[in-house]
């Protein structure tokens, strides 16, 4: 096998040492003007539409009445709840997502039947989404630690107006940690956080040290190292081989508030990867309802990413202009794939991709209402890589590129407006629009029709609107009617255009130069209801989709792999019903659940005649629901949840789900039901058990388009303190 660069033994070694010397060591929020107060300590489950979230409009407002759809995760329902193993898991309870897994490492939400480049996901309102994104599932935003997270905000539909290229099937906002006390003087604390769970027999941690200097600085580190081993699933599968990998993070934020109304903020972040296999490719995966096995001997990812940022945020200021926020980072993402053929062949493969980022928003409040306007700018910088060894180990050739074009760079600059224009007392009305920018310039690849090494540049110009109404309903404002169109689009990236890789069981994917951007246009209804102790939502939603960018056999055969490109072909719908409600009906009990039904078609290349069939979306989330008890005691001491989530079959099957035979079985993938039961104890006010039964029933079943399948009968216990 091909070498890693650390060992999971190392990096399990080097994690604790530092988690050990961090615990012996030592949304706008203007904490300069008083104590923080400690966190609101009523349930999970409680009514949460009136939470205040940002990602929906870019300003502050509640869930209640922000006219979309959008949920929130915090970081009680991560690590108290359970849901902290990865970040796309954490989104794995929200109404309307499907969290597919090629590997343990490797998750991807779908997101009203979108996924990959075409969900969008942010950091503290920074893209992580880049030019090498690709097709499909992809293992990117595992790349954000869930640990460092206050909180999760998931915008469903196109965003594109707000937040540019890619923001089709929803946004993802992830709000990070930050100081949460302050006081006159210097004062600092310590946290610590471990997750032990016995069916991927994992140990997961976090380490936190924070302080403040007064009202006017405060700053958290923050260290998270986890080890994962194989994961054990139910059934005949049983334990899945080299599906393991290790992973150490770790972050530092720091605050300066120069005046009660304006702070400065400074971030750093490193994630770090280790030998994630793609286990389903290879000879140690397991056929489950007759699927198929690969032949590889490995094929295993390492991958890092580094974020430092720069932010000014500014309220209250006079004159036209009253909120001023503005970014500047610098990201940097890298994939090193090692890969061994049936023959002994090696391969390792990758790309780097250096982002420098920039944006700014203004407020003004007008006549007409209040604007929310601006400008960011992105540049990928991408470098990758492809060298081939003999069986023997030895460097046999270097390819032209790799993954993607090499020596290349990808520019996206967006222009925002947006107007939110209250109408009489029951009536906003939100309108906006952007313009964009893209522009590829390709040094190094590889012709698709010559193989010799050619070179690409090419531009596009994008113009998008979207206009909401919120409609206040009764007098007691307890009822709310939203409605809307939004437009979305997605600029072709270096993946599209250049890419050189593996795809679905079986496929080569090459370069499609002449590719056009894909436009998407959403119109949604649906109302949402919010009472002292009840709340709810229903929404339908009806995506128009136009030249989205499709896979089309070629007919070529190389190496054994059938030969696919790009075409903007893709033309189609998806729609879909959503709904959830929580209510707590006893002061110590509260009932939560929702549903979701959706359904899409599109068209297809599929045979390598240039002729396109309408099918269905390709891993169409079935219809599921979520049913959840809870139980509180009084004093907050003691907590227990019972629930469930059961999904139908899967067998609206396209062309290339029926070819991904790997992960998808002959007829489609079957429904199941898995229970859970957990619940938690608080020791002290600082300290805190939670245990979990996951799966309870030991079922065996399958995500749809997963490469494993999920855990068996799975233990979960997870301690936290703060000292």
């Amino acid at each position: 096998m091909l070498e890693t660069e650390m060992t999971i033994a190392q990096r399990t070694r080097w994690a604790g040492t530092a988690l050990a010397a961090l615990l012996c060591g030592g949304a706008f929020v203007t904490a300069a003007q008083q104590d923080t107060p400690p966190p609101d300590e009523k349930s999970s489950l409680a009514p949460r539409l009136d939470e205040v979230v940002v990602t929906p409009t870019r300003t502050g407002t509640t869930l209640f009445d922000a006219p979309y759809t959008a949920q929130t995760v915090t970081a009680e329902d991560i690590q108290t709840r359970q849901l902290s193993r990865t970040l796309p898991e954490a989104l794995r309870e929200t109404p309307g997502v499907m969290v597919q897994k090629t590997a343990l490492g490797q998750g991807s939400p779908f997101i009203r039947g979108f996924t990959g480049f075409r969900t969008l996901m942010l950091i503290d309102g920074i893209r992580l989404n880049n030019s090498v994104f690709r097709e499909g599932p992809n293992q990117y935003w595992n790349t954000v630690d869930p640990l460092s997270v206050e909180r999760l905000e998931v915008v469903k539909g196109p965003s594109s107006v707000l937040y540019g290229s890619d923001a089709i099937g929803g946004t993802v906002n992830a709000i990070t940690q930050r100081r949460q006390e302050f006081g006159e003087g210097f004062s600092w604390s310590r946290s610590a956080y471990y997750r032990y769970a016995t069916a991927e027999d994992s140990h997961t941690g976090r380490a936190t040290i924070g302080g403040n200097v007064d009202r006017q600085f405060g700053f958290l580190v923050g260290v998270s190292p986890k080890d994962y081993g194989d994961l054990r699933s139910a059934g005949p599968v049983g334990d899945q081989k080299h599906t393991g990998y290790s992973e150490l993070d770790g972050d530092v934020k720091a605050e300066y508030f120069p005046t009660p109304d304006s702070k400065l903020v400074v971030v750093y972040q490193r994630v770090d990867q280790d030998d994630a296999w793609r286990t389903h490719r290879t000879i140690h995966g397991k056929s489950w309802e007759g699927t198929t096995v690969g032949n590889e001997r490995q094929r295993s990812c390492d991958q890092n990413r580094d974020l430092v940022y720069v932010q000014y945020h500014a309220e209250k200021l006079e004159g036209p202009v009253d909120v001023i926020r503005a970014s500047l980072s610098f990201q940097k993402q890298t994939e090193d794939e090692a890969i061994v053929a049936a023959s002994g062949v090696g391969t390792q493969q990758g790309f780097a991709v250096g982002t420098v980022g920039t944006w700014f928003q203004l407020e003004s409040p007008s006549p007409v209402g209040r604007w929310t306007y601006g400008m960011e700018h992105y540049r990928d910088s991408v470098s990758s890589y492809n060298r081939t060894y003999t069986a023997g180990g030895a460097l046999s050739a270097i390819a032209i590129q790799g993954p993607v074009a090499d020596d290349s760079t990808y520019d996206l600059l967006g222009l925002f407006a947006q107007d939110d224009i209250p109408i009489g007392e029951r009536f906003n009305f939100v309108i906006g629009g952007r313009y964009t920018h893209a522009a590829v310039d390709a040094g190094l690849m590889r012709n698709p029709i010559t193989g010799t090494p050619t070179s690409l540049s090419n531009s596009w110009d994008s113009g998008v609107g979207s206009g909401r109404l919120l409609c206040r309903l009764d007098e007691e404002n307890h009822w709310h009617l939203f409605a809307g169109a939004s437009q979305g689009f997605r600029a072709p990236n270096l993946s599209d255009l250049t890419r050189l890789d593996t795809a679905r069981t079986g496929e080569l994917e090459t370069a499609a130069p002449n590719l056009k951007p894909e436009q998407f246009l959403t119109s949604e209804i649906g109302v949402k209801a919010l009472y002292e102790n009840w709340s709810a939502e229903l929404a339908y939603y009806y995506t128009v989709i136009d030249d989205m960018i499709v896979r089309q056999p070629t007919g070529a055969i190389v190496d054994g792999l059938r030969e696919v490109t790009k075409n903007n072909g893709g033309n189609g719908f998806v729609q879909g019903l959503e709904f959830s409600t929580r209510y707590r009906f006893h002061p110590e009990w509260t009932a939560a659940g929702w549903a979701t039904w959706m359904d899409g078609q599109a068209d297809q290349f599929p045979t390598s005649a240039p002729v396109v069939a309408r099918e269905p979306l390709s891993r169409m989330m079935p219809p599921t629901g979520y049913i959840s008890m809870m139980w509180e005691h009084p004093n907050k001491r003691f907590w227990a949840e019972a629930l469930t989530t059961i999904a139908a079959r899967q067998d609206r099957l396209s062309t290339e789900d029926r070819r991904d035979t790997q992960r998808i079985p002959p007829g489609g993938t079957p429904g199941y039901a898995a229970f859970t039961v957990r619940g938690g104890w608080r020791i002290t006010p600082d300290v805190s058990l939670t245990v979990a039964v996951e799966n309870l029933t030991d079922e065996d079943y399958r995500i749809v388009g997963s490469g494993l399948n999920e855990p068996g009968r799975n233990i979960v216990a997870s301690f936290s303190a703060k000292f």
